[in-house]
């Protein structure tokens, strides 16, 4: 709460035990303060605060002697009484009135029977209200309130959890709501997205690969798709596991960027390589597989993303294309995953646990670039943590397919609005604000590849389908 709203608080609390105390003879406690609240909440949006409280004292001071008028007036023993003094009342109405100007009567009295009689104290009450609200309208500038802002529109959409902090930022969703929209999103794994949540609730599907999107569109009878940003695959882990992998030549360095060959890898994994089996080993001598940490290939895109590559390099360089290529990869691919135990369904899960648990569980994980960034830009790295590339990599898309007309709109503000775009890249996503995205990476000492050149392509979507559905076998 701020220190304004505080002090407007205090000051209508102060004027309800007032007006407690001076309506005590005909009115609860709680009915005062019941008006005081419906009173004060009239005022909800209302730009200028500085009269709120003295307008609500006023308001409520009216609202009660009416109340106490229209009680008084419905007792047969009050009317009575009341009808020999409205002669006197008409005379009191008189500019010499003696009892307008008189410092006793302009006291308002405990009595409401007496405030009820008294239509100068009425006057004045008045005016102090129309005073108040006229000195609001000339600070607000305008001839009169301003309008309640209209409603936004609620556009929901299903994400895959790495997009989650860039839909939860502030910045973003004041944005949106600048268009008019208010965005909703539940985040899930990719391909879970794409294959088994049911999308009828949503306005968007935002998966984060071309493939993901693909069978949405399929499953929807969808032709339009939206990709306003994208992320390279990469490798969260720490500085003593990269002069580990540099010894053994599974890791190199292009200026500052460290590269990772998956040639290389593969080579170690096929031959059930442990940690503590490479050469001057003192930084992770442990008795387990050199195994790069993913996610579930049975929901995840990034674990897809992982597949893609690994089964380019293994099927000779070259993109998988037909059974006996499929056929041919599939062992070493279930290896890469089975091999790891317990996998999460999104990328969120892992990354969370390399940034608060550090390598001893985890020395290798799989992510996005834009997670590692955008971790980067809001304090949460460690010193000694590494991020490092794939070689080859691949570009994953960021791909949102729209449901409804509403979810369309949130497409074309995200590939187009230039506010959107920048933001996207202050969470480390690669926009059509490329300059952006290289201030980030620059202020938050992320080295990151400028030129994209090592970038293979993901097989078709049914072959990647199968390969998937190969590996998800080895589970059960």
């Amino acid at each position: 709460m701020s220190v304004d709203t505080l002090r407007e608080e205090q000051a209508i609390s102060r004027a309800a035990d007032r007006l407690v105390q001076l309506y005590a003879d005909t009115h609860s406690a709680e009915h005062v303060r019941g008006v005081v609240e419906a009173t004060h909440k009239r005022f909800d949006g209302f730009p200028i605060r500085d009269f709120v409280p003295i307008l609500v004292e006023r308001m409520v001071h009216a609202e009660l002697t009416a109340e106490a008028r229209a009680d008084e007036a419905a007792s047969p023993d009050v009317v009575a009484d009341v009808q020999p003094e409205t002669a006197a009342d008409t005379a009191d109405d008189a500019p010499d009135s003696p009892e307008i100007h008189s410092p006793e009567n302009d006291r308002p009295s405990r009595n409401p029977a007496a405030l009820i009689r008294n239509k100068g104290f009425l006057s004045l009450v008045a005016a102090a209200v129309v005073v108040a609200a006229v000195v609001v309208v000339v600070n607000t500038g305008q001839d009169e309130p301003p309008p309640a802002p209209a409603p936004l529109t609620i556009v929901r959409g299903v994400i895959g959890s790495e997009k989650k902090a860039f839909f939860e930022d502030p910045r973003v969703q004041q944005a949106l709501a600048g268009k008019g929209v208010k965005v909703e999103v539940e985040s899930a794994g990719s391909r879970q997205i794409s294959t088994s949540i049911d999308l009828q609730k949503y306005d968007f599907a935002f998966p984060s690969s071309a493939p993901a999107a693909e069978s949405i569109q399929r499953r929807r009878h969808v032709n339009t798709k939206y990709t306003p940003f994208s992320s390279p695959m990469a490798i969260a882990t720490f500085q003593p596991i990269v002069d580990l992998l540099t010894r053994a030549g599974v890791v190199k360095k292009k200026g500052t960027v460290p590269t990772f060959s998956v040639d290389r890898y593969l080579g170690l994994v096929t031959a059930g390589t442990k940690w503590e089996q490479l050469s001057r080993n003192d930084a992770y001598p442990v008795d387990k597989n050199i195994l790069v940490s993913s996610t579930d290939p049975r929901t995840s895109n990034s674990a897809a993303m992982y597949l893609a590559i690994a089964s380019y390099v293994a099927n000779g360089n070259a993109v998988v294309h037909g059974a006996n290529a499929e056929k041919s990869v599939l062992p070493l691919m279930t290896q890469l995953f089975t091999s790891q135990g317990y996998t999460d369904n999104t990328s969120e899960g892992p990354f969370n646990e390399y940034l608060t648990v550090g390598m001893g569980p985890t020395p290798m994980v799989w992510i996005y670039e834009a997670q590692y960034v955008d971790a980067a830009a809001r304090g949460r790295l460690k010193p000694g943590m590494v991020m490092m590339y794939p070689s080859p990599t691949v570009l994953s898309q960021h791909t949102l397919v729209p449901l409804t007309p509403s979810g369309d709109r949130i497409g074309q503000l995200l590939s187009s609005d230039p506010e959107l775009q920048g933001l996207a890249a202050e969470h480390g996503l690669r926009s059509g604000d490329a300059a952006r995205f290289a201030k980030v990476a620059a202020d938050h000492d992320v080295p990151v590849a400028k030129d994209l050149i090592d970038v293979v392509d993901i097989p078709s979507y049914d072959t990647l389908e199968r390969l998937l559905d190969g590996v998800a076998k080895s589970y059960s």
